[in-house]
């Protein structure tokens, strides 16, 4: 039984996944980053936990993958398409094509799967990452879609500007998924001690990311993901061998 604790947490984030993907087709984009951030909880756990009861398995191993493309890939991606679907104006020369557009959202899921599948055969990847782990591409665009949704609400006063966002809704999405496959190393927030020295990204990011979430609400997330790239880009990542956290 004990061996089987890591594979339920694992289960569990699958589950909040699905519980996500339910609330994002209700267009409750609350609900979908709370029970995202819940599966991302349940992620970090089931490490944690295959780590202290030394229960690594090759189950368990498929078992994450298949989680995370739930909970981070379709999840947000159903967000998204609800986005195009619903919230923005496409100019002229793309209404023809509104019915089909909002399913380039699930270019999400593809390659967030494909970045799963390629770190776990990945060796290189250990103290850090090659390409953006899907649960932090996740988390982006569950954290945009609730922002997104906010300011082109009727109420708000960017509301006249949700052509621009649907370009730059379809930028994003292009841009985010080469990005998890890509070959640009990416620093892990697991540390080795509490000191600053060899640590300064992960308590910059820490530290960005609680002021960001702190004037921007939940929306802050989103430009903590984006503070989370600029670093890894210009601190150009760190070691690479196997690791069994983010992918």
């Amino acid at each position: 039984m004990r061996k089987q604790i890591p594979n339920i947490l694992t289960l569990s984030n699958l589950f909040s996944g699905c519980i996500a993907v339910v609330m994002a087709f209700q267009a409750n984009f609350k609900a979908v980053v709370i029970w995202v951030a819940v599966a991302a909880l349940f992620d970090f756990l089931d490490g944690m936990a295959a780590r202290l009861l030394k229960a690594y398995s090759p189950l368990g191993k498929e078992l994450d993958s298949l989680a995370d493309v739930i909970s981070f890939g379709v999840a947000p991606a159903a967000a998204v398409f609800i986005l195009l679907r619903d919230y923005f104006l496409l100019p002229g020369y793309l209404e023809p094509l509104h019915v089909w557009i909002p399913y380039l959202a699930f270019l999400i899921p593809v390659f967030s799967a494909y970045r799963l599948a390629k770190f776990n055969i990945d060796d290189r990847q250990a103290t850090s990452f090659r390409g953006l782990p899907a649960p932090a591409n996740g988390l982006f665009w569950v954290s945009y879609s609730y922002g997104i949704e906010k300011v082109t609400s009727l109420s708000s006063p960017l509301a006249m500007y949700d052509e621009y966002f649907s370009y730059l809704t379809l930028i994003l999405i292009v841009l985010m998924s080469l990005l998890m496959v890509s070959e640009i190393p990416m620093f892990s927030l697991k540390t080795k001690n509490l000191s600053f020295k060899g640590n300064e990204r992960q308590i910059i990011l820490v530290i960005l990311t609680i002021l960001l979430v702190a004037l921007l609400g939940i929306s802050g997330v989103a430009w903590g993901i984006v503070a989370y790239i600029i670093l890894s880009v210009l601190g150009r990542g760190g070691n690479t061998k196997q690791t069994t956290s983010l992918r």
